[in-house]
């Protein structure tokens, strides 16, 4: 299937996933994990602005990305915190020769793999959310051609995130992310209990824990707390997400289940 093709169902399918009272989370983490398959770069990660205009988090296309995109915000520092306060793109950074731009996240990337960094808004009009993080294991990055391409995807993140029914009303809009914000959290809860009690890595834990809330067409966010609070079993969220691996053919967003 060529990139053009793959282009189309990707949309095809973040439309699918625009419906009523939809997961914003589980919306986001199949855009990170697409970007990594259109664009060809080692790592994707989102993160928004909460009600104080703080970056949180919300998605990233591996384990390695959600720790870099961490580090980024508690340090207030990196290609996510310029392009949300600029509102513009920041652009194939080679990071060996970022340490005096970005003196603590430079060093840290490089750490963990990545040698160039794309930063991309998510805005509509004058109205900014945060931003789509691409990171590259190369030194090089993003082509005109595909820079168009990430500008998309993150206008389609953001007219996700926004909808209709929000742009006139900004508080709705903070409400709507401070919840996406906090589902997070309760979701890297469960990730660590499900881990922990399967003896997997968080990468495959997310994995369990959304193919079993999609298998019982439950937002990600409710069966992480239940998860969180002892009343989900570990062990029949793994044979339910094992059972919907086998019978749905449905490209994972985050690799295979254990």
């Amino acid at each position: 299937m060529n990139r053009e093709q793959r282009l189309a169902d990707t949309f095809v399918e973040l439309a699918d996933t625009l419906i009523d009272d939809f997961d914003v989370i589980d919306f986001l983490q199949i855009l990170a994990a697409r970007c990594v398959e259109l664009l060809d770069v080692a790592a994707a990660g989102i993160v928004l602005a909460d009600q104080a205009g703080s970056l949180r988090p919300v998605a990233a296309s591996d384990e390695r990305a959600w720790l870099l995109e961490l580090f980024e915000v508690q340090n207030d520092e990196g290609p996510c915190r310029d392009c949300y306060q600029l509102r513009a793109a920041v652009v194939n950074v080679d990071l060996d020769g970022a340490w005096q731009r970005w003196p603590r996240f430079a060093p840290q990337a490089i750490a963990g793999g990545f040698r160039s960094a794309n930063a991309l808004p998510l805005r509509l009009r004058s109205e900014a959310v945060g931003s789509l993080n691409l990171f590259h294991a190369d030194i090089g990055g993003l082509d005109s051609a595909e820079l168009r391409i990430a500008q998309t995807l993150a206008d389609a993140a953001t007219i996700g995130i926004l909808q209709q029914r929000t742009i006139r009303r900004s508080e709705v809009v903070a409400g709507q992310l401070q919840t996406a914000l906090t589902s997070r959290i309760v979701i890297e809860q469960a990730k660590g209990v499900l881990a922990e009690r399967l003896q997997i890595s968080t990468d495959d834990a997310f994995g369990v824990l959304r193919a079993a809330a999609r298998s019982h067409n439950r937002l990600l966010s409710d069966l992480a707390r239940d998860v969180a609070d002892g009343s989900a079993d570990a062990a029949q969220l793994l044979r339910q997400a094992r059972q919907r691996d086998t019978t749905v053919a449905e490209r994972p967003a985050l690799g295979r289940i254990p």
